[in-house]
């Protein structure tokens, strides 16, 4: 019977179709694309093991290895390909507020903005977590709850941006140098000018090697 199913010439063709996705796969940037590429292959894989008879691994492969797995690849893709941003909750709230405020609302929604749009050519979304104290907000960030802080600059309408994944901090300073953003290590100390931050990290000299 299997030599018999050779002799089609579609069989083979589909059965090379396997190698070809596969290799689509592991060349795609975009894990979105990888996954809709990964559903295709099981469902090939899934048509050509019942060419061959074997109804019930095409089941299993069609339900767990197309269904089911592509289903949790997308879930943890969405949930890792997100930057968390800690900002204060009454930074949130300044759309409510009056126009005393609208110079400090228009340079957050600009820097929200830009970054948001510099992230998703990267294939990342940005979700802003509010937080009701900057005490609140060093905690999220010593305890990697989030990723960044959005924080208001003492005696200015603008906003710092602080990223603890120097990933992260490389792509957003390479594409918006005049923004304000910095770096923050475990093993620097935070600029004197950062109030929100500061002492958030031990300094270089009392980390032990």
């Amino acid at each position: 019977m299997t030599q018999a199913i050779l002799q089609d010439g579609y069989v083979v063709a589909i059965t090379a179709l396997l190698p070809l996705i596969a290799a689509m796969v592991l060349t795609q940037k975009n894990p979105y694309s990888a996954l809709v590429m990964r559903g295709i292959l099981g469902a090939v894989a899934a048509l050509v093991y019942l060419l061959f008879g074997a109804a019930d691994v095409a089941l299993t492969e069609a339900l767990v290895g197309t269904m089911l797995s592509v289903t949790l690849y997308a879930i943890a893709v969405r949930s890792s390909m997100t930057l968390r941003m800690g900002v204060l909750e009454k930074t949130e709230g300044l759309q409510n507020s009056d126009n005393q405020n609208q110079p400090k609302q228009t340079q957050y929604k600009t820097l929200l903005s830009n970054v948001r749009q510099l992230l998703r050519s990267h294939h990342l979304q940005v979700k802003p977590v509010p937080y009701p104290s900057t005490a609140a907000l060093k905690e999220a960030l010593k305890t990697k709850e989030i990723h960044a802080i959005c924080t208001p600059v003492p005696g200015k309408d603008t906003y710092r941006l602080s990223i603890r994944v120097p990933k992260l901090y490389d792509i957003i300073k390479a594409h918006l140098p005049g923004e304000d953003i910095v770096l923050i290590s475990r093993v620097t100390v935070p600029p004197a000018s950062l109030p929100v931050i500061d002492s958030l990290y031990p300094s270089s000299s009392e980390v032990q090697p």
